[in-house]
C-alpha cells in the first residue's frame, strides 16, 4: 500500500513540484524529516501509531520512504503552489489537510496504520493540522518554527504521559 501512495506522490512531486526552486524549500523538507525521525527515536518504546503494509517489511521502512519521497514532494507542492491571498491559502491547508487524513482515514480502516497509547484519527486531525500549519512558518522564519514545535512536542509529552525516564 505504501509503495502505491509514494508513487502518487512522485507522480505529483514530478507534475507540480517546484522544482526549479528546490533549494529554497530543501531546509523545509529537513525540518519535516527531523521531526519524523525525532518521533521515531523518542518514542521508540511508546508509539502512538505504527504502520504495517504488505510488501513492505516493518514501520522503520516504511517511515523512510515516506520522509523520502512524501515529505519532499509534500514540501515541494505545497510551499512551492503556496498562495498569496489568505482566502485562498486556507483553502490550500484544507486540501493539503483532507489529502493527508483521507490517505490516514483509508489505511486505519484496512489495517495499513494502527493507533496506540491514547493515539485517534482526531489526534492525526489535530496534527496534521499543525503541520500544515508550521510548513509555512518555517519557510519564512525557521527559528519561529523549531519554537513552536518544541513547544506542541512537550504539550503532546504532557498530554500523553510520555516520561523520559521511559525512553531508551
Amino acid at each position: 500500500m505504501y509503495i502505491i501512495i509514494n508513487v502518487f506522490y512522485l507522480i505529483a512531486a514530478f507534475k507540480w513540484g517546484d522544482w526549479r526552486n528546490w533549494k529554497l524549500y530543501y531546509p523545509t523538507i529537513l525540518f519535516l524529516i527531523i521531526g519524523d525521525f525525532l518521533y521515531n527515536f523518542l518514542l521508540y518504546k511508546k508509539s502512538m501509531w505504527l504502520f504495517h503494509d504488505l510488501i513492505l517489511p516493518n514501520h522503520t521502512i516504511i517511515t523512510i520512504l515516506a520522509m523520502v519521497v512524501s515529505y519532499s514532494a509534500t514540501v515541494l507542492i505545497y510551499l512551492g503552489r503556496f498562495p498569496e491571498e489568505w482566502n485562498k491559502r486556507f483553502l490550500w491547508f484544507l486540501l493539503w489537510v483532507g489529502i493527508y487524513l483521507s490517505a490516514e482515514y483509508f489505511n486505519s480502516n484496512f489495517g495499513f496504520i494502527t493507533y496506540h497509547n491514547g493515539w485517534n484519527i482526531l489526534w492525526s486531525a489535530l496534527f496534521t493540522g499543525i503541520i500544515f500549519v508550521i510548513l509555512p512558518i518555517h519557510q519564512k522564519k525557521p527559528l519561529l518554527a523549531w519554537i513552536l514545535s518544541i513547544v506542541i512536542i512537550l504539550s503532546l509529552f504532557t498530554i500523553f504521559d510520555v516520561k523520559i525516564s521511559e525512553m531508551k
